[in-house]
């Protein structure tokens, strides 16, 4: 009532200055004296009922007045300066924030007594949402020269600015629309004032809570959506809701596009939150392990409504350095529901990157030091780690949806295709000065300990040889050829080198393949090394039979070299690389071979037999290897040969299989009785022959590993199905359990019934098992897993086993070697002492390994 009499121009002085800090405490006191009288609110205590309504009444009327105050500064005023009025927000956003907690808490304050003051209660609502309103229409006429430096005035903004965001987190849940009505009022003041305040702003507050009601809203979506998924009838208000909040959810995602956009210089600390919700989103949503059950069309409207504005705000930040450096911390370490998600986005940055300038490519795809403690590692390199912790998408497997072309539309595609195929258009389009990255993180994701991610790698790289130069071609094979003679021995890498080396050279010109002859001659002994590996199919016809004649002559001079000469086990590594190139030639060259060759490759291969007993096949672990190189080999000739060196054979791998060999030589084994089938024995060595088969048989088919298991499945029935021999079959079945097996393998039944959503659970629990980086899974509680049945797991490797191995086979060899040595001539003074420190060190490793 005042107001009009007084001069506008001076009301902060005169008036708002003086009133209003006391209205504000007179609040709080009429607060907290409601909250404590409300305690005793009952429907027979009409003095304290009396006393609560009055309270309330006052406070309706308290914000009535507050409104009749901003009303008339908006009615005389065309333009206004904050600093004129400053106390009039703050004082007005305390009141409103104040009452709308108080709103909130209602239920929890007046417990089970709420009907007794609800009419009130939203009474004051109604005048907080009024006055609110009525706020921002006044705040919208502030002005802000940009020129002038008015700190009070630039700090008052802020201060109303975030009192608004914390009016949000009150109002969330209550009014979705007064929400929303805040949040555009906070973005657009942010944007008008820019200039002036984007120094002063807290910009991570401001982007953490647009980000928490985004997932807030998102989760509500998705909650609904499953509802309507479960409910066969379809809910006329559900169906509405769900397209409200579908729409809040898009209304919040682009508020953050814009925000972002007009203030990305301020937002590096804000960057791992931006990350966080790209995550936490798809997370949520399919085809995400852990994404709630919602319909396809639900799917496909959420998609095209919300989720569209997450890949622009990604283009937005890609060209930030911080950004980048969250993505790409090399201390990232995500839990299971996040690790698929991150690859995702590593996808669409890859795809976003090739429009992008040379040096945004650069800053992602090159490894940097941060800092002492941190590294960012280049985006190939993080491509493939992220993909190695999506087991479980990777074995179920989970599919994609992927636009093929232009105008098509969409079909989905697994997992590992839609990263393959990202990534070679990703390499396609690569700035030439990146090159030397993408040569080292290609060749370290092939030398990577996992089996999928380094098949990755070498699609990739098969990629880049078809669609590389021809020269380009044949220098990467020439680098692996060299990286295969370069390794030590039997490893993982080398097993991945030498499957890219062959695939690699499919992809060569002949001119090409000849210049690789020519530089790795199967002539030189030291080059078999290489063609054990290499595929004879992969060379034209004549250059074909040449080199296989090559591999084949040179191989079986070797073999009788070994024969004629002192026949230590230092010497068996080499001979098993010999033995292990004449099967390459007999598995994809045989044809080439003349019969004279062939003669000479069973002989060289008998002859070895002939020197394999079960003590130096149990004992040794080279003697193994050189057995699981005859049995293939001698299979390949078996219908010629000789039927007393076939009992032989027969006869060792009974007396074998009882001593439990490692589960290669039972593999082995197992291939050479699927080359039995169709072979006739005659009768005068059956007695010898058949007896034994039956017990190989036996044997293998009891065995518990369940890949044994399925592979002595198979080879039984190949033989089954070719053999002449019909009698020996019923005597391999010798128990009943086993026959089950067999009839069971036969008629394709005995499946464990699995639905999909149980399959689903199950490589969940699987992947957290495996990857989960927060769960410390030791190796006893792995044993103990019950993720799958006992009968069907495989024998737990520890850690660097294969390492341990390779190690100690080195040293037993180095040992033969000085043994070899000492029987030629006499030792040197010195060597004594030196196999006394040596034997130090050995009593060492012991205490290290029996404590």
């Amino acid at each position: 009532m005042f107001l009009p009499h007084m001069n506008h121009l001076t009301l902060e002085q005169t008036f708002f200055s003086q009133v209003l800090p006391k209205t504000v405490r007179l609040f709080d006191d009429m607060m907290y004296e409601l909250t404590s009288q409300a305690r005793g609110l009952s429907s027979q205590n009409l003095e304290i009922q009396t006393t609560i309504r009055n309270i309330l009444q006052t406070m309706v009327q308290l914000l009535g007045a507050l409104t009749g105050c901003v009303q008339h500064v908006c009615a005389t005023q065309e333009s206004i300066i904050l600093e004129n009025i400053h106390s009039l927000p703050s004082s007005v956003l305390h009141v409103i924030k104040s009452t709308f907690v108080h709103c909130k808490n209602s239920e929890s304050v007046y417990s089970g007594r709420l009907h007794l003051v609800s009419d009130l209660l939203q009474a004051l609502f109604k005048e907080a949402y009024s006055l609110q309103k009525q706020l921002m229409e006044l705040l919208d006429m502030v002005c802000m020269d940009p020129l002038i430096d008015e700190n009070d005035d630039i700090l008052n903004m802020v201060v109303v600015i975030h009192s608004l965001l914390d009016i949000c987190s009150v109002i969330s849940s209550m009014d979705h629309a007064f929400h929303a009505n805040t949040w555009k009022f906070i973005i657009k003041q942010s944007l008008k004032h820019q200039s002036v305040i984007k120094s002063q702003l807290k910009h991570k507050d401001i982007i953490t809570s647009l980000c928490e009601d985004i997932l807030f809203s998102f989760r509500s979506c998705l909650q609904l959506a499953e509802q309507m998924t479960q409910s066969d009838a379809q809910d006329n208000t559900d169906c509405k809701l769900f397209q409200k909040t579908l729409k809040l959810c898009r209304f919040f995602a682009n508020s953050l596009l814009h925000y972002t956009k007009e203030f990305l210089p301020f937002l590096s600390d804000s960057c791992c939150t931006l990350h966080q919700l790209y995550l936490q989103v798809h997370s949520k949503f399919p085809p995400s392990l852990y994404a709630a059950g919602i319909s396809k069309a639900q799917q496909e409207e959420i998609a095209g409504a919300f989720l569209v504005t997450l890949d622009p705000l990604v283009s937005q930040l890609l060209k930030f350095q911080p950004f980048v450096e969250v993505v790409l911390d090399s201390e990232l370490e995500l839990p299971c529901e996040l690790q698929f998600p991150q690859c995702l986005l590593l996808v669409v940055i890859m795809d976003e990157l090739p429009s992008q300038p040379e040096d945004v490519q650069t800053l992602w795809c090159t490894e940097t030091q941060v800092s002492e403690a941190t590294t960012r590692v280049s985006l190939l390199k993080a491509i493939f780690s992220s993909f190695e912790q999506c087991s479980g998408e990777l074995s179920l497997p989970v599919h994609v949806q992927e636009v093929k072309s232009k105008g098509q539309t969409e079909v989905a595609v697994t997992l590992y295709q839609h990263v393959c195929v990202h990534l070679c258009t990703f390499i396609a389009s690569l700035h030439p000065s990146l090159f030397p990255e993408l040569d080292t993180a290609l060749l370290n994701a092939v030398l990577s300990a996992n089996m999928i991610t380094s098949l990755l790698a070498m699609d990739a790289w098969c990629f880049l040889a078809r669609y590389g130069t021809a020269e380009l071609c044949a220098h990467h094979v020439t680098i692996v050829a060299h990286l295969i003679k370069s390794c030590p021995g039997e490893c993982h890498q080398l097993t991945s080198l030498s499957v890219l080396l062959r695939r690699l050279f499919f992809f060569m010109t002949p001119p090409q393949q000849v210049e690789f002859i020519q530089k790795f001659s199967p002539k030189e002994a030291e080059n078999l090394l290489l063609w054990q590996y290499i595929s004879f199919q992969a060379l034209p016809a004549e250059l074909r039979k040449q080199t296989a004649l090559e591999v084949s002559r040179s191989g079986t001079a070797q073999c009788r070299k070994w024969l004629s000469s002192s026949r230590t086990l230092g010497e068996l590594e080499s001979l098993n690389t010999v033995l292990s190139a004449l099967l390459a030639v007999c598995n994809s060259a045989s044809e080439a071979l003349d019969m004279g060759q062939q003669t000479a490759v069973k002989e060289v291969g008998s002859q070895l037999w002939a020197l394999l007993n079960i003590k130096l096949v149990t004992g040794q672990p080279y003697v193994q290897q050189t057995l699981c190189l005859l049995l293939p080999l001698l299979g390949f000739f078996i219908q010629t040969l000789d039927p007393q060196l076939i009992s032989q054979v027969i006869t060792l791998q009974t007396s074998l299989l009882k001593s439990e060999p490692p589960d290669h030589v039972r593999l082995a084994v197992l291939d050479f009785l699927s080359s039995l089938g169709k072979l006739f024995i005659p009768q005068a060595i059956q007695d010898k022959i058949l007896p034994h088969l039956s017990s190989v048989f036996a044997l293998l088919l009891a065995d518990r590993n369940w890949l044994l298991e399925q592979h002595s499945l198979e080879a039984f029935t190949q033989f089954a199905e070719g053999t002449n021999h019909e009698e020996i079959v019923p005597q391999c079945l010798s128990s009943e359990e086993t026959k089950k097996k067999v009839v069971s393998f036969l008629e394709k039944t005995g499946f464990v019934d699995e639905t999909a959503a149980a399959r689903v659970e199950r490589v969940k629990q699987e992947k957290g098992t495996f990857w989960e980086p927060f769960a410390k899974v030791t190796v006893e509680e792995a044993k103990k897993s019950s993720l799958q049945p006992s009968a069907k797991r495989a024998r737990h490797e520890l850690p660097l086993e294969e390492e341990y191995r390779s190690a100690l086979q080195a040293a037993t060899a180095a040992l033969e070697a000085i043994e070899l040595l000492l029987q030629k001539s006499p030792p040197p003074d010195w060597l004594l002492t030196k196999m006394e420190t040596l034997q130090e060190r050995i009593d060492k490793l012991k205490h290290h390994v029996l404590g």
